[in-house]
């Protein structure tokens, strides 16, 4: 690289952001575009902007004036000598409704020549004035991003004060890495990229005057039109948020709805003004003015006495739904009319209306929801269901609808997600949505209604609390019958690894009733012998090897072990697992014997203490890749995903557990998969037969993984690789296209798991 490039391209931006340097941006239209009484007319469907005047490489932040009647998402180009194309372009933002001023971040590659910014594909009106561009560095980015979320979500100075106590505390001990990770955690916040790339994701799904037109004409056609109920209980809530919540129903495409609110006898007087109105409004809206306050719970019983629908659906009183809510809902009603629970996915918008931190939920995990209230936002229950439970119980104000579902779920499979936006939860300083640390009696009322969850279902388990996470919990499974864990570990020589395996399984493992089967598959080494006898000796009764001289099978091999096995559960080992949490064989044991689940996975964990797995997610890089590759082992993950117990469609056989008899079930693993893929084929088999699988990030193991077997780079390994990708595809193609464990929005990028699909 040339003195002249370097400077250009390193140098001359590293200084501009240090000192900060702005820069005019003047946009000269270049297709599509006219100026007519102050104001841009787009006249076709690609208008777009050359961008002069002075800029750099980087990080920049761009900020603008604007104004507009509808959304319109906004696109870069950059030109790096070879002109113009989709391949090398973004959408960064949007230009919203109304007059806004705007800021967002985005990156110019180097070598930058022409920058170009179009302004969405349909024909409108709009203001787009006083671009400006200032370089800014990762560093200030960080810090800027942090201030940004405190601002967003309207976090009181008490909880901004304990947020610098805290990540004082922790830059300390565990350096920036940990203090952004704990940061994000204890806000609530979870990033899925750039602030900007949520709004370019928020402005491609932005409803068109045609998409609405097919959704009313779609509506009209519709031959199950349920009435639905939305319940909101109303306490002293501003008069805007108020004014918004309730608009978003009355601006609702599905027409068959009622608004049941209930005051909980407010004392504002804005509160009974503004319901009277509304009242006056809509012949829909059904207010009860309560005449003592009674809390959350006790409102939201008052609104659900007036509510007449088939479906109920909750809505607190400062949240907005989308336009297209109750229609999806519907629209999902009518492919299963059978459905008693329909949720799904949420955001947060702030008081400026700017939409961040969205929630992208799986489908039901039944084991997730026992750590965490996770269907929340936006949920419709059948109402006769509800009635059943006794609608909402006083006493677990705050978590009213966690208990309330977990209730509700008990009598029934028939539970539906919409992998869609459909509800913006306000953060306010008052709200949970502001960090669930503003509202330490929520995670109380959590526990309480997890512990009511435990004795309903005879559970023979303890709730234990997250220290330092709000609102996430897991269940702690006891195992007093002990029953016998046969542990498998197929191998071939790698002597050392797997002496360290062995040792660290006999002397960290508080579990005791476990015999390990060692499968040699043909070692030739003198020490690996040793290393057999050694520890046959050492523990008696308790190690045997069975001896496989046959060509790597992995299926095999561990087929073979499973049909001598003695223990009534199975457990599937590599001989490079490092044993780190005493308790991880009673913890996998807890989970295994529960006759819903089926295979049982834990957090591996690279030497340098990286996330090797934490569940394995379809589709990801092809045909399955590990969630969360490389995080740090400290990392929350994404709302909390690398904290709690959850449900995984798949966990990998580096250490995976399962009940013997179900293993058998499933006719164990399948032995045209010899080496990849094989847990995979094994864990959708499970899913097939109705069984759920949990991983558990409580339990860290270390794996060396790729020590004890080499990589495909021969022309047999890799013809050998091919058929297996070519049979997962022939049997599993509607797993691969759509985990039900993770969701559609996300990004299938092999590194880039738990971030927005632009």
């Amino acid at each position: 690289m040339s003195i002249r490039s370097k400077w250009k391209n390193r140098i001359e931006p590293a200084l501009a952001g240090l000192l900060g340097i702005k820069t005019k941006a003047r946009l000269k239209p270049i297709s599509h575009l006219e100026m007519k009484n102050e104001k841009w007319i787009s006249t076709g469907n690609d208008p777009s902007f050359l961008v002069t005047g002075r800029y750099f490489s980087g990080w920049n932040k761009i900020k603008w004036e604007s104004e507009s009647k509808s959304v319109i998402p906004l696109k870069m180009y950059w030109d790096q000598g070879n002109g113009f194309s989709e391949s090398e372009s973004l959408t960064f933002s949007s230009i919203p409704k109304g007059f806004v001023k705007r800021e967002v971040t985005v990156y110019i590659p180097p070598g930058t020549q022409n920058l170009r910014i179009d302004p969405g594909e349909d024909e409108a009106e709009f203001m787009f004035t006083n671009v400006r561009l200032k370089k800014t560095t990762r560093i200030k980015m960080v810090f800027g991003f942090a201030w940004e979320i405190i601002h967003r979500k309207g976090l009181t100075n008490q909880v901004t004060l304990q947020l610098l106590k805290k990540g004082v505390q922790t830059l300390r001990t565990s350096g920036l890495k940990a203090t952004w990770s704990k940061f994000k955690a204890y806000t609530g916040h979870q990033a899925i990229g750039s602030t900007g790339s949520y709004e370019s994701w928020v402005a491609n799904q932005a409803l068109t005057s045609i998409d609405i037109k097919r959704i009313k004409d779609e509506i009209v056609r519709m031959t199950y039109k349920p009435l639905i109920s939305i319940i909101v209980p109303v306490y002293n809530v501003e008069e805007k948020w108020l004014r918004l919540c309730i608009d978003s129903v009355i601006n609702q495409l599905y027409p068959n709805w009622e608004l049941c609110v209930a005051d909980d006898a407010s004392d504002k007087p804005h509160i009974k003004k503004v319901l009277n109105e509304y009242v006056q409004k809509d012949s829909r809206i059904k207010i009860v003015f309560r005449d003592e306050n009674g809390h959350i719970s006790e409102s939201s019983n008052s609104a659900l006495d007036v509510a007449t629908g088939e479906y109920i659906g909750l809505l607190d009183h400062d949240d907005e739904l989308t336009i297209n809510a109750l229609y999806e809902n519907v629209k999902l009603l009518n492919q299963h009319p059978q459905a008693d629970i329909v949720y799904s996915d949420e955001d947060k918008i702030s008081e400026e209306g700017v939409r961040h931190s969205p929630y992208f939920k799986p489908d039901w995990s039944p084991d997730l929801l026992l750590s965490q209230m996770y269907t929340c936002h936006f949920s419709i229950y059948r109402k006769s269901l509800v009635d059943q439970v006794g609608g909402f119980r006083k006493g677990y104000e705050g978590s009213q609808d966690y208990d309330l579902v977990l209730r509700v779920s008990e009598l029934t499979e028939k539970i539906y997600h919409i992998p869609k936006i459909l509800y913006h939860w306000r953060s306010i300083p008052e709200s949970t949505a502001s960090g669930a640390s503003v509202k330490n009696y929520t995670h109380y009322a959590g526990i309480r209604a997890l512990e009511d969850t435990i004795i309903r279902r005879n559970m023979d388990a303890t709730i234990v609390e997250l220290k330092n996470y709000p609102n996430m919990y897991r269940v702690r499974y006891t195992t007093q019958n002990k029953p016998l864990v046969s542990i498998v570990i197929p191998t071939r020589d790698m002597s050392d690894i797997l002496d360290t395996c062995l040792t660290s399984i006999f002397t960290k493992t508080t579990y005791q009733n476990f015999e390990i089967i060692i499968v040699d598959n043909g070692s030739s080494e003198e020490k690996t012998f040793e290393v057999f006898d050694k520890w046959k000796k050492l523990e008696p009764g308790k190690v045997t090897i069975l001896s496989l001289n046959i060509p790597f099978n992995y299926s095999k091999l561990n087929n073979a072990a499973v049909e001598v096995a003695n223990g009534d559960l199975v457990l599937l080992l590599n001989n490079d697992i490092e044993v780190i949490d005493t308790n991880w064989l009673e913890e996998m044991v807890g989970y295994a014997i529960q006759r819903d689940i089926g295979a049982v996975g834990v957090k591996l964990l690279y030497p340098d203490n990286t996330i090797q797995h934490s569940g394995v997610i379809m589709g990801l890089g092809g045909v399955a890749g590990h969630a969360f590759r490389c995080a740090s082992a400290n990392d929350p993950g994404y709302f909390g995903a690398l904290l709690v117990n959850r449900n995984s469609s798949v966990v990998t056989a580096a250490c995976l557990m399962v009940r013997k008899e179900v293993y058998h079930e499933v006719s164990g693993l399948e032995e045209e998969l010899s080496v990849a893929f094989n847990d995979v084929d094994f864990c959708l088999k499970l899913l097939e037969k109705g069984y759920y699988n949990v991983v558990l990030n409580n339990i860290g193991l270390y794996h060396h993984e790729s020590k004890s077997r080499g990589v495909e780079d021969t022309p047999e390994k890799l013809k050998r690789f091919q058929s297996e990708i070519d049979y997962m595809h022939k049997h599993w193609k509607k797993y691969i296209d759509l985990d039900p464990y993770y969701n559609p929005n996300l990004s299938l990028k092999s590194d880039d798991s738990y971030r927005v699909k632009i």
